[in-house]
């Protein structure tokens, strides 16, 4: 044969076998080439793969597949299949970073970025995808495929230990960040888990609270952030709380899981457990529940839900169902085709981002006779102070809290930026926060007042503090087990003392993981008083405590729940009085749950009372051009909320007492919620709410201080004036009653029910300065569309806004409604819609904004639906909710009111 003829024959080969492969199926093609796993096929819909893949798979291999798995060293996971090709899900828990177990991936280090609620007070969406990005990406290339997060649960209360991993208080801000956050992760092979369904509002009592809230309610405020994902993200799974909802179990609680998540959003993703949130086999599963993540002391899945399969109890088609909803979002987000990897962290490259995230989140707050922006060329020297000022780690605790690549203190920051022109220098003023600061009670007792006994046990400078010892014990017997000398008795253990959680205290000593549990405690020395004058010494611990004075005992605490037992003595200023107290964690918390040891020695002082410590700082603030005085909060999930937003540790005395000695004291507060500021506010000259800034946080800090960065932030909660003054300062409403959290607010969250009650906050919605102004003028509202058959109409904002000052800046104009037309009660302001622009000095922009639907209706629990009413609706546009520079109406609804 000639090679004419060869190529002929060859090219009819080709068409008949293109004509064979077209008259049958890509999966019969593909099945012809590998007949084992023809799921594998990336031409067919991952649907059709699922489909293939639950039919190979054993009634074992499903069960297997739904029952999590842990491992201390490697994290959460489910098993993968390698007989069917299926990846295990690797979890990294988030969201504020990834949080890596393995220590042989990048030394469990990855970028710590600012807390979420800093992130949304950006109020930038496209800088929220860029976040989830960086999430995702670093979860992918750290061997993850699973991000748990972002939480979207509503910060209900302003004292809220957890607020700092959400998005703030309103539905419509959170619903849009989140959004934006799941569309960045999901843009890579990971799937995000929106937590926690639902009205997962606090730590205190979490495990049991039963949240009794109205239908309403839920679906306006609470569930509302979940069906935005949901529909604008294609979100791949959530994860279900530990409280009850309206008497059930969340993770067993049918309507909320089924009814409302699966089939009045669509969610077609899967549901998982919090970690030991699971409390039974069928009924959990029969409710929505798709994986159980594994449970203390053991899981409720695994061999017991298998013999639930068998036995009739869970139908094989849930079953498939729950495989089904897991097995879709492997295919549809890439997991089965892009198989996680370790590539190293560009450190410095991401560390950037995180500053730039960090600078557009900080809010300033006050800026009196404009002492901000700090000028270089008008001063000489600057006291930094504060007793975490020289800490890098201050973060959120619990499970979102990451080992960063590299650290900033505000301190190192302040001193970059500064320069050698400019003398910095510090001073910590306070003994360093920890995590016996996270529950209530008054401050501890300074260190600089206490002496240990012996003294030469002692660690830190001046031998001051007291002598230590403990036992794995509850009765102190035998010899103790480890002895030391501890600045302050400020004890919070368990939860709050493990690996990673104590590096947010690296100036205290570590202490060993065998206290976590059972043990006791003994700590001796003496007391001086810095002035004379009555001080009320205070226990505030959960088991019991004594506190002896010159061997008297002076009062016990039973502690039986965490409490605090405290009285009122006279001391004199330099006389020495002995001092011990005796203390052992008898008295366990509830359902199993092991909150750990805590007590806390506290005193409530005369104004005059400085010690040594703080009276170093003073003057260094009265010798200083300018103080900054660098405040912190510890806020960490860990089963309890301070139900106070007093700043801990003696730093209001700390302020108070630098702004008397030096007019340009300058307040940069590191939270991730409300502080009271009521007792200094108006002492201070600035105030810079800098959250949780990330592992760049003080690179960030100093160029908003200093001016490199104009401040762009605004509020994503309310700062109320203390925690008396806001609409859930009743006991039924937090922590509740009996074991029941009455959500009585309703839908009136957050400002709205400011406004409803009347109550002036200290910093309201959306407020943040800027270091230059901005007019707002010529508003038009319009209604655009909505003829054609099933078209709505949509009612768009535009206005002109001018940079004013003399320097650029961004602006985020923010869109309210007023009450609606209708006989049912609505706010009388809801955040409809916003645009964050950016102006150089002296332009000006025409603004547009599209008003979110849902702000201008209601949830009709009737009918099961949003009803928008007809009729006349005010629109307020303006800075901030109490800053309302234009208004307007608009006309809305139909005849029919839908």
């Amino acid at each position: 044969m000639n090679m004419t003829s060869k190529r002929f024959s060859i090219r009819v080969w080709f068409m008949l076998l293109l004509i064979a492969t077209v008259a049958v199926s890509p999966l019969q093609a593909y099945a012809a080439a590998d007949n084992d796993r023809p799921w594998m096929n990336t031409s067919l819909s991952a649907e059709e793969r699922t489909e293939l893949l639950l039919q190979a798979m054993t009634l074992e291999e499903k069960v297997g597949f739904v029952t999590g798995k842990v491992n201390n060293y490697y994290g959460f996971y489910n098993d993968g299949l390698e007989r069917l090709g299926i990846p295990a899900l690797q979890m990294a828990d988030g969201p504020a970073g990834v949080r890596i177990a393995n220590p042989d991936v990048q030394d469990k280090k990855s970028t710590a970025l600012p807390a979420p609620i800093a992130l949304a007070a950006s109020w930038d969406l496209d800088l929220a995808k860029k976040y989830g990005d960086l999430i995702g990406k670093e979860a992918y290339n750290t061997t993850h495929n699973v991000l748990l997060g972002p939480g979207l649960d509503i910060a209900r209360t302003p004292w809220g230990s957890r607020n700092f991993e959400s998005f703030g208080e309103d539905p419509l801000l959170t619903s849009s960040m989140g959004t934006a956050y799941v569309n960045g992760i999901q843009s890579n092979p990971v799937l995000a888990t929106a937590k926690h369904y639902i009205l997962n509002n606090q730590e205190t009592e979490r495990f049991s609270t039963n949240a009794v809230a109205s239908e309403r309610t839920i679906q306006e405020v609470y569930a509302r952030p979940f069906a935005e994902v949901v529909e604008k993200a294609g979100l791949a799974s959530a994860m279900c709380s530990f409280n009850q909802v309206n008497g059930t179990y969340a993770c067993e609680n049918q309507e909320m899981m089924t009814d409302i998540l699966k089939k009045q959003f669509g969610f077609k993703g899967f549901i998982m457990s919090d970690y030991g949130a699971n409390l039974s086999t069928a009924k959990s599963a029969n409710a929505g529940l798709d994986l159980e993540t594994p449970g203390e002391p053991f899981g409720k899945w695994g061999d017991q839900l298998l013999t639930a399969v068998k036995n009739g109890e869970v139908s094989q088609e849930k079953l498939d169902d729950m495989v089904s909803r897991i097995l879709l979002q492997m295919f549809e987000k890439g997991l089965f085709d892009n198989p996680v990897q370790n590539v190293k962290i560009n450190a410095k490259a991401n560390g950037k981002k995180a500053r730039e995230f960090a600078e557009q989140s900080m809010v300033l707050l006050q800026n009196n006779d404009n002492v901000l922006p700090l000028s270089k060329k008008n001063m000489k020297s600057i006291a930094v102070i504060g007793p975490d000022a020289d800490n890098a780690s201050a973060a959120g605790g619990g499970s979102s809290l990451v080992n960063p690549t590299y650290t900033v203190s505000p301190l190192e920051g302040i001193q970059k930026i500064a320069g050698k022109k400019v003398k910095v220098q510090y001073e910590p003023g306070t003994d360093p926060i920890s995590g016996g600061d996270a529950f209530n009670g008054p401050s501890a007792v300074p260190s600089a007042i206490l002496t240990p006994s012996p003294a030469e046990n002692s660690y830190g400078e001046n031998k001051t503090g007291l002598k230590a010892q403990y036992w794995t014990n509850i009765d102190m017997e035998g010899d103790p087990s480890l002895e030391r000398t501890d600045g302050q008795v400020n004890v919070n253990f368990g939860f709050y003392n493990y690996e990673g959680f104590n590096a947010q205290s690296p100036k205290l000593p570590l202490t060993p993981l065998s206290f976590n549990k059972k043990m006791s405690a003994r700590w001796t020395g003496s007391i001086k008083a810095p002035a004379t004058g009555k001080y009320t010494l205070s226990l505030t611990s959960l088991g019991s405590s004594q506190l002896y004075l010159d061997d008297e005992l002076l009062f016990e605490n039973k502690g039986t729940t965490l409490s605090t037992t405290k009285k009122e003595i006279e001391l004199t200023e330099g006389e020495a009085h002995n001092v011990r107290i005796e203390y052992r964690s008898d008295n366990p918390p509830f359902k199993g749950r092991d909150m750990g040891p805590q007590i806390r020695f506290g005193w409530e002082a005369p104004e005059e009372a400085v010690d040594a410590k703080m009276k170093k700082a003073i003057e260094l603030a009265k010798k200083s051009d300018v103080a900054v005085v660098v405040t912190r909060t510890y806020d960490s999930e860990g089963y309890v909320d301070r139900s106070d937003l007093e700043l801990p540790n003696n730093q209001e005395q700390l302020i108070r007492e630098v702004a008397k000695v030096n007019p340009k004291t300058i307040v940069v507060q590191m939270s991730g919620r409300a502080v009271e500021m009521d007792s200094w506010k108006d002492d201070v000259e600035g105030i810079v709410q800098a959250w949780y800034g990330g592992q760049e946080q003080g690179n960030a800090v100093a160029r908003i201080l200093f001016g490199e960065v104009n401040p762009s932030g605004k509020l994503p909660v309310t700062f109320p004036v203390d925690e008396t003054q806001t609409p859930v300062s009743k006991e039924a409403q937090f922590p509740g009653v009996n074991g029941i959290g009455d959500y009585s607010d309703g839908i009136f969250v957050g400002y709205k029910g400011y406004d409803k009650l009347n109550l002036k906050p200290a910093f309201a919605f959306g407020h943040g300065l800027s270091y230059t102004d901005f007019s707002y003028r010529n508003l038009k509202v319009k209604t655009k569309g909505g003829k054609g058959k099933n078209k709505k109409a949509t009612i768009e904002v535009s206005l002109n806004v001018r940079n004013t000052g003399k320097v650029a800046g961004s602006e985020v104009v923010q869109v309210y409604v007023g009450s609606l037309p209708t006989a049912v009660e609505t706010p009388e302001k809801q955040l409809a819609g916003w645009a964050k622009i950016d102006l150089k000095a002296g332009k000006q922009q025409r603004v547009n904004i599209e008003l979110d639907r849902k702000a201008l209706s209601y949830w009709d629990e009737q009918d099961n639906e949003w009803v928008m009413p007809k009729g006349d609706v005010p629109i307020y546009v303006g800075s901030a909710s109490d800053d309302i520079r234009l208004s307007g109406s608009v006309k809305v609804g139909s005849p029919s009111g839908k």
